[in-house]
């Protein structure tokens, strides 16, 4: 099929050998922007998202807050009174039921992972030295499905038995701690101690300086919820369907359900700004190399008059000059698009092995996937054929005598 086009297609190609290679050369350096960013792009998102997850569920359930009631309208028309409300001071609450609830939540098919939590504030305490704490007890088990919190372990084994506790290195750090020390702790008018098992990075400075994790009943002890849960986390499958779950959990159970889009509504933002300025650029990119394969093409035509008349006349229709010159635009680019995606994996290779943190590792890992490399190409050879329409329609209606005497 279509073998009188293609190899008048590549003849025409192979006359105008410089003018070839350069819009190749072109198309190849503009598929290697386009896969190059959209892999670094995608790799820095993935990376941000890993580490503020890192650390915090998907979706939260907790109680829903105190509140106090509007005052009563006055009594007697025409009378006014002076009333102050003050909002009420928050304590820590149980969810009611948490226990029946936590099966109905793993039974969700875009649950992956439930763990219950008791939080508090309090005080670490050594020596003399101070430090406020963000309390959080749980089951390890459980809690390790949420945060993969085992594999943040720096230093130690960890491990939550009764009297057993992990906290951050950074707070070690504060505190003069080593694994096996032991440190008070001073939750309301509770205090006790602990001993440390192991030490976690938890990929955030003030995470790490805060953080002090023990065991679930501990926590209930210490904050006066024997048998309660402040909150239960929830591990989806799909993290981006978090702030849908949390609003059927919502309407659903009275319940406050917050997931980590509204958590960090701010990174949200962020991401989203990033991907329509990457958008951006891939759209403007690939308008350029339309331009650039459609500007060669149009000289290709007009230095072409004269063999394009004599095909004219020597029969070719219409639809065969047309044909030839779209193939000439579709080669252009799938050329183009294999040297461009093997530019952009030199790129990410030097990105990966040259751009090193303080730690002598890549800032983060960035891959071009086949699924992506495939379609920036199948992008880029449409757009060839794309480009090569005006031409070759414009070649298709050259009048063969015209041609011939020009």
């Amino acid at each position: 099929m279509l073998g009188f086009e293609r190899r008048v297609a590549t003849r025409f190609l192979r006359e105008g050998r410089m003018q070839t290679l350069l819009i190749i050369i072109g198309v190849a350096a503009g598929v290697a922007v386009v896969a190059y960013i959209s892999a670094l792009i995608t790799g820095l998102q993935r990376n941000t998202i890993e580490k503020t997850l890192g650390a915090q569920a998907h979706v939260t359930l907790s109680p829903r807050d105190d509140v106090v009631l509007a005052a009563r309208a006055p009594a007697q028309s025409g009378t006014s009174e002076l009333v102050q409300t003050q909002p009420r001071a928050q304590r820590p609450r149980s969810i009611g039921n948490w226990q029946l609830l936590v099966p109905l939540l793993e039974a969700m098919p875009e649950v992956a992972a439930v763990s219950p939590m008791v939080s508090a504030a309090g005080l670490a305490v050594r020596g003399e030295a101070s430090k406020a704490i963000a309390l959080m007890g749980v089951d390890l088990d459980r809690y390790d499905r949420i945060v993969r919190l085992r594999s943040k372990v720096v230093d130690g084994t960890a491990r939550l038995e009764p009297g057993e506790g992990i906290i951050g290195r950074e707070l070690a750090q504060d505190l003069g701690v080593r694994v096996g020390d032991r440190v008070g702790i001073v939750t309301g008018a509770v205090t006790d101690s602990l001993r440390v098992t192991a030490l976690v990075d938890l990929g955030v400075r003030e995470l790490n300086r805060r953080t002090v994790i023990v065991p679930l009943r501990t926590a209930q002890s210490w904050v006066g919820l024997p048998g309660g849960a402040t909150g239960l986390d929830l591990t989806l499958v799909d993290i981006w369907s978090a702030q849908a779950v949390a609003d059927d959990l919502a309407a659903r159970w009275p319940y406050k359900a917050e997931s980590w889009q509204q958590a960090n509504a701010q990174l949200v933002a962020a991401l989203n700004a990033q991907s329509v300025s990457t958008a951006v650029i891939r759209g403007v990119v690939l308008v350029v190399v339309v331009l650039g394969i459609a500007s060669v093409l149009v000289v290709s035509v007009v230095q072409k008059r004269r063999e394009i008349g004599i095909l004219r006349a020597m029969g070719a229709t219409q639809g065969q000059v047309l044909r030839v010159f779209l193939l000439q635009g579709a080669i252009v680019g799938a050329l183009g698009s294999v040297l461009g995606v093997l530019f952009a994996v030199a790129l990410i290779w030097v990105f990966t092995h040259f751009v090193l943190g303080s730690d002598g590792f890549p800032l983060f890992n960035i891959t071009l996937e086949p699924v992506l490399a495939l379609r920036v190409a199948a992008i880029a050879t449409v757009c060839g054929v794309l480009a090569a329409v005006v031409p070759a329609r414009r070649a298709a209606r050259l009048d063969p005598a015209q041609a011939i005497r020009l």
